[in-house]
């Protein structure tokens, strides 16, 4: 799969938090944690588990940055 987004992040699923329709699906992408809120559907469809091997593919429209007072 080819993809224009450049922010394309290897990782690992760690742990996935199935609700009623949204799972958080946790992330080891070289020792940061990155959590994806995705549908439970996708979860099924995409067949993902703990130990899979992902690509997480960050699109944002804005990124804030923050200092410490």
């Amino acid at each position: 799969m080819q993809l224009s987004a450049r922010n394309q992040i290897p990782a690992t699923v760690t742990h996935i938090n199935s609700g009623e329709a949204i799972a958080n699906v946790e992330l080891d992408a070289a020792g940061v944690r990155l959590v994806a809120s995705i549908t439970v559907e996708a979860v099924s469809q995409l067949g993902l588990a703990e130990g899979s091997q992902v690509v997480a593919v960050v699109k944002a429209s804005d990124v804030i940055v923050a200092t410490r007072d």
